[in-house]
């Protein structure tokens, strides 16, 4: 039965999604933002695939405050949770976890006091990864990354923290609301608009020929599309009530993606170099040149990957291919102008900034 559905964060790319495929199947959409005069911006990039058809409301609620969220879950049946809070990185790794953990719990007790059916909360799969990359295999929803690993860098302590959070609310909650969660791995596919291109910003500097080579990096790709599949599944089935679900997709090393776009997309293809960058330039880069790059170095030649049976058998859900994901993701962003050439401006530098803001937790690192 249709119903009205809370998607927090409307702006960003994953939630942008989100309101699309659920107007497309026939459900009311609220969202929130950050502040007013952003409502028809998020119309906007919506309207690209569906019309809202007077469908999608909006209510003003920051993650990093109260205010707001009693209003915005009122009369609310279920809640699509994928935003976080933006800026705190840059306040320190107690304030990224801070925010990040302080955000869910707002808005589960807005969501339980509003006796809200199921909210579905976007994770992240290195929140069921081994807390070191060290060792190699494949792991399910089952495990847990260790929060008290010395080792562990801040946003992966940020989206495991905020998670077990979420979990710890919901095991002293007593009423009808009932959790569910989504772990992601590196989320790509088309974008509805490019005001906010969080994870595939990386895909726009490859195409635009800004990077000179690719790291040793695997990534687990998910198209957006289908991560958006696997939360309203999520949102929908009985059996999803209290379980965690993996929603990586294919596992490719990024010189793999980097041949994807070259042989794919023709012309436009010809600027992205298939270069592999030995293992101790990257950590000398880290070391001297981008601090930002440490956070990657660990992962330099790993292939831990996750299990996604669960989602297929309890969901039946099925992701697309790594290469549809990829390929789709570049042309939409050449259509909407956001791959640049030599002389335009470096979606490098919005790739960085975004690693420290809402969406690093779904960042191809």
């Amino acid at each position: 039965m249709p119903e009205l559905v809370l998607v927090t964060g409307g702006s960003g790319y994953i939630a942008g999604w989100c309101i699309a495929e659920l107007l497309r199947r026939g459900h009311d959409v609220r969202t929130t933002v950050r502040a007013p005069g952003k409502e028809h911006a998020v119309t906007d990039a919506v309207a690209t695939v569906v019309d809202p058809a007077g469908r999608l409301s909006f209510a003003v609620a920051d993650l990093t405050a109260d205010e707001g969220w009693e209003a915005a879950l009122k009369g609310v049946d279920a809640v699509l949770h994928v935003a976080s809070p933006l800026g705190a990185a840059s306040d320190g790794p107690e304030a990224l976890i801070a925010a990040a953990r302080g955000g869910t719990l707002r808005v589960l007790r807005a969501a339980t006091e509003a006796g809200v059916r199921r909210v579905v909360m976007t994770s992240a799969a290195n929140a069921a990864s081994p807390s070191s990359y060290a060792s190699e295999g494949i792991t399910d929803e089952e495990l847990w990354t260790d929060p008290d690993d010395p080792t562990l860098i801040p946003y992966r302590r940020s989206k495991t923290l905020a998670e077990r959070a979420a979990w710890d609310f919901m095991r002293d909650h007593d009423g009808p609301t009932e959790l569910t969660t989504v772990l992601p791995g590196a989320v790509f596919g088309p974008v509805l608009t490019t005001a906010n291109l969080g994870s595939v910003g990386i895909i726009a500097r490859m195409v635009s020929g800004r990077m000179p080579g690719v790291p040793r990096i695997g990534l687990e790709v998910v198209d957006v599309r289908d991560l958006v599949d696997v939360h309203i599944r999520a949102m929908e089935s009985p059996a999803a009530a209290g379980q965690r679900f993996l929603a990586t997709g294919e596992f490719v090393w990024m010189e793999d993606i980097a041949r994807t776009l070259r042989d794919g997309l023709g012309e436009h293809g010809r600027a992205v170099s298939t270069r592999r960058l030995p293992d101790f330039a990257v950590r000398l880069a880290a070391r001297f040149r981008d601090p930002s790059l440490r956070e990657i170095t660990p992962a330099l030649g790993r292939r831990n990957r996750h299990s996604t049976e669960k989602a297929r058998r309890v969901l039946g859900w099925e992701p697309r291919p790594a290469r549809e994901a990829v390929l789709d993701c570049a042309r939409s962003l050449i259509a909407q102008g956001a791959v640049y050439g030599s002389a335009g401006p470096d979606p490098g530098d919005a790739v960085r900034e975004r690693r420290l803001s809402a969406h690093r937790g779904h960042a191809p690192w």
